[in-house]
């Protein structure tokens, strides 16, 4: 019999566990339980909430749930740490705050119960609850509303259905009545820039279209549908235009609390300059804007009240004694809007952004060097202007006396003095200095403006400061950007000195500028590595100055480039692209890090975070872990592999992703998470000898040191490849007979290439029914006669399965369409499930809530890997709308019915093999 064929042979009866237990004793060990605060920390780069997840099913989807089912069932489990960097994105269930219920909903009273030609002095009692927004014309449009329309249902016939519909921070929600209106709406109608609002066809009808389906609306009369289109069309204007919804991580020029008048009337608003708009809030956390003012050629002016006598300011008499200072606003064609501001540097703040904003005083307001830096923006830049040899704007050895920029604050100005070294720059200082920047964002404009101060020269032609000033501007470009005029700024004195002796500084810091533009700013100070890159790799000969190893199962690395800006989706599709593996949505490869503690733990990386952000965090976490020990010489550790695996992609699986998935197989096998029996594992343990080695060199009867040298490789081979259970109890004549049985069957695969080894392993391997299923250890703590003591939860394409601890056998499977809510519950994971696919399965219970007990970080490994495989059917479903009807056939996913459904599938998809299988 030939070796392939011996193989397939024992693998009919070999994919199960011998009476040994695979419990690895280490698993039980308390203190691997413990946490740490460094783990916690870096933790929170990698998830956006520290707090367990809990997820519900939707129609398909997987959706985080609202943040009160935290409180309801109390899941937090960490801190959430100071910095957070943003890594999934969920899609919110909509409902009713915690805060509405116990006080005055915003609902109770309807918007239309107060006159949209005013706006209340008392906002604090009594908001107006239909807002105003200045058009361009000067004419106010109403943003809110809410009343009765009569709603299309379409069931076995078309029907009208009345219901109370409420148009609130740009949200169309409805209810059965507006005393429903503190409950859970009914539904909602999304109102967004690619929605269109239209007359319907019939009397006072609507038309909603929302790319996804068409609503018919109908008002009580003419009058009401006119009310209707103007506000959703208003809504509609706001929402395709304005910043907040097209960009909306743009980051305002100035935010803050403020007291707007306007009519006579005053309201405590949040204030947000965005570009060349004043929008202005009921709060910070609200989304949507009560209204905006567009500041373009608007008149900014400081209101000398001792000599005011505006009407509308003085009525306000109660606003004035509050704060100190008022700014003016006269947009053309409209009346003024007062700002009251409490501070001297908050509105010496203002009134410098809002003019800048305006363009109607530039030059003429701010600091020394902002009235410089804006004659020179009047000027066009002008490279003979003789202000580029102002003192204010060239190098200086003395240290600051005040800011170059307007703050807000004193204690944001002292800090900016600080900032400003004349001449030293070193690592520590950089991370230090940069990171005060990301925390106070006001910071940044100021600190581009002391690198731009210390990167000039007075001398004729714009002869370059010190070097080192332009390395800190080269590290300062790739994680933030200064805003208007300062950015206008440092793109004049980067192209003025693209022909100098660091010319090359300039252009690979107009290189990472336009990174950064594209792809957002950083969310971490710059890593040890990263500027030890700048200041000693010469960055400028390099598009992609960084590279780090990524490492696979099979001890191979692969050396990866990346910049500033590079997020993990660019940096997978760049290791793909190098290792010739296939993208990530259809490979199922996920790039992960080891963790900052030294914990066995690993942490996977979402696609829109940053990867010089990861090496950050995880060296603070690391240093955190060393405090006051010997200087910490570990680096974060990149791995590759499956995350997701998909039977149905199988067939166009590359040979480097066999390669990988087989040495991902073995780490389970040795791991005892596979049901081998002890010949079997053996077998496959001869395989990967022969994939790792090549031909088995001499016989096991060799002498002399050659033996001693075959006897350390066939050892070396079973610490690798075969399970550690199975080897934990063997004596040394036991040890002896099966080096000599493994050698044996290593010879006989003499001749074998790797790919044939490899296709022989995964054509085992994938007998088992649960092959590329991910285990998580648990304890079962809901009485159930099937589910008792240990288990295994095995999360798959089809579902999550639960297997007997020591066999590995099925007791009960769950299939996702089943699945109602999963996550942590309390210091557990939660599983509430439909209709279960169990051998003894109950009918009495319509669902079930099953809890596991788990280590925390494993509770939010599982939730997240399941709600991965949910999300990923959902779009390859949705992607399957595109094919045509032969193709759809072949492209529907395989749903789990049982163990047995399962095995049947082909082991190795759209791969001939000439041995027999189990089919």
């Amino acid at each position: 019999m030939c070796s392939e064929s011996r193989i397939y042979a024992v693998a009919k009866s070999g994919i199960r566990l011998s009476d040994t237990s695979c419990t690895d004793p280490a698993s039980k060990d308390p203190s691997l339980q413990s946490s740490y605060p460094a783990f916690v920390t870096y933790t929170s780069l990698i998830y956006k909430n520290m707090t367990t997840p809990v997820y519900t099913t939707l129609k398909g989807v997987s959706i985080r749930a609202h943040n009160s089912i935290y409180l309801l069932m109390n899941v937090s489990l960490f801190p959430t740490h100071e910095y957070e960097v943003i890594v999934n994105v969920y899609i919110c269930l909509p409902a009713v705050s915690m805060a509405s219920m116990t006080s005055e909903s915003d609902y109770a009273i309807p918007p239309d119960a107060y006159s949209t030609d005013t706006e209340c002095s008392e906002p604090e009692q009594k908001l107006p609850k239909t807002c105003c927004s200045s058009s361009d014309d000067g004419k106010s449009e109403p943003m809110e509303k809410s009343g009765y329309l009569l709603k299309m249902v379409k069931t076995w016939k078309k029907t009208w259905k009345r219901r109370w519909f409420v148009l609130k921070d740009g949200e169309l929600l409805y209810y059965k009545s507006p005393s429903d209106v503190i409950r859970k709406p009914q539904g909602q109608i999304e109102v967004n820039a690619t929605s269109s609002i239209a007359r319907g066809e019939g009397k006072q009808v609507l038309q909603v279209l929302t790319g996804k389906r068409v609503y018919y609306l109908k008002a009580d009369s003419p009058n009401l549908l006119e009310e209707w289109l103007r506000v959703l069309q208003s809504v509609l204007r706001v929402k395709a235009a304005s910043p907040l919804f097209t960009q909306p991580d743009i980051r305002p020029g100035m935010k803050g609390l403020l007291i707007k008048v306007k009519h006579g009337y005053s309201k405590r608003v949040w204030c947000a300059l965005i570009g060349k708009t004043l929008y202005y809030f009921r709060s910070q956390e609200d989304k949507f804007p009560l209204g905006q003012i567009k500041l373009w050629e608007a008149r900014v002016e400081e209101v000398d009240r001792s000599r005011d006598s505006d009407d509308d300011l003085m009525a306000c008499g109660r606003g004035l004694q509050v704060a100190a200072f008022t700014i003016a606003i006269h947009p053309q064609e409209q009346g003024p809007t007062y700002l009251l501001i409490e501070s001297r540097h908050e509105k010496d703040s203002w009134l410098y952004h809002l003019s800048v904003a305006a363009g109607t005083t530039v030059g003429k307001v701010g600091t020394e060097f902002e009235q410089l830096v804006g004659k020179l923006f009047q000027l066009d830049g002008d490279a003979n202007s003789q202000i580029w040899r102002h003192p204010v704007l060239c190098f200086s050895k003395e240290a600051l006396s005040s800011p170059l920029t307007t703050l807000p604050s004193q204690a944001l100005q002292t800090e900016a003095v600080k900032l400003f070294k004349p001449s030293t720059y070193h690592v520590s200082l950089a991370q230090s200095a940069l990171q005060v920047c990301l925390a106070h964002p006001e910071l940044q404009n100021e600190f581009f403006c002391q690198l731009i101060k210390q990167t000039r020269k007075r001398q004729p032609h714009g002869h370059p400061g010190p070097l080192q000033g332009w390395q800190f501007l080269a590290l300062c470009v790739g994680l933030f950007l200064p805003q208007h005029p300062f950015l206008w700024l440092l793109q004049v004195h980067l192209k003025r000195h693209g022909e100098t002796e660091v010319g090359k500084y300039a252009i690979y810091c107009q290189r990472s500028m336009e990174r950064t533009q594209q792809k957002g700013e950083r969310q971490s100070r710059p890593s040890r590595m990263e500027i030890l890159s700048i200041l000693l790799r010469n960055p400028y000969h390099h598009s992609l100055p960084f590279s780090v190893p990524v490492h696979f199962l099979n001890n191979t690395y692969q050396v990866v480039s990346f910049d500033a800006s590079t997020t993990v989706d660019e940096f997978q599709c760049r290791l793909n692209q190098d290792t010739g593996m296939r993208k990530t949505g259809l490979s199922g490869f996920s790039l992960y890090t080891d963790d900052p503690t030294g914990r066995e733990l690993e942490h996977c990386l979402q696609g829109g975070i940053k990867i010089c952000d990861i090496i950050s965090k995880w060296e603070q976490s690391s240093k955190e872990q060393h405090t006051g020990k010997s200087e910490n010489t570990r680096t974060v550790r990149l791995t590759y592999k499956n995350r997701l695996y998909f039977s149905l992609q199988v067939r166009g699986e590359s040979e480097r992703e066999r390669l990988l998935l087989a040495y991902q197989t073995n780490e389970a096998i040795v791991a005892g998470h596979f049901p081998v029996n002890k010949e079997l594992a053996l077998e496959m343990a001869a395989l990967l000898a022969q994939v790792e080695f090549g031909d088995f060199e001499r016989p096991f009867s060799a002498s002399g040191s050659a033996q001693t040298k075959s006897n350390q490789t066939l050892k070396q081979v079973l610490d690798r490849f075969y399970p550690k259970h199975y080897r934990r109890t063997t004596t040394e004549e036991q040890l002896r007979q099966l080096l000599q049985r493994l050698s044996t069957r290593w010879a006989s695969l003499r001749g074998r290439s790797s790919s044939e080894c490899v296709r022989i392993y995964l054509t085992v391997a994938r007998k088992w029914p649960f092959f590329g299923a991910k285990l998580f250890e648990a304890g079962s703590i809901t009485p159930s006669p099937e589910l008792s003591g240990r288990v295994w939860l095995a999360v798959h394409e089809d579902g999550i399965s639960v297997l007997e601890h020591n066999s590995i056998k099925l007791l009960v499977s769950h299939s996702y369409k089943n699945l109602m809510t999963f996550g942590g519950c309390k210091q557990d994971f939660m599983l509430v499930v439909g209709q279960s696919i169990s051998t003894n399965a109950s009918k009495d219970k319509p669902t079930e809530k099953h809890l596991f007990a788990m280590d925390a970080s494993k509770i939010r490994e599982i939730t997240l890997l399941i709600s991965s495989y949910i999300n990923s059917a959902h779009q390859q479903k949705a992607a399957a709308h595109h094919l045509s009807a032969p193709a759809l056939m072949v492209a529907q996913p395989i749903t789990l019915k049982s163990k047995e459904l399962r095995s049947k599938s082909p082991p190795a998809l759209g791969r001939p093999s000439k041995a027999p299988t189990l089919l």
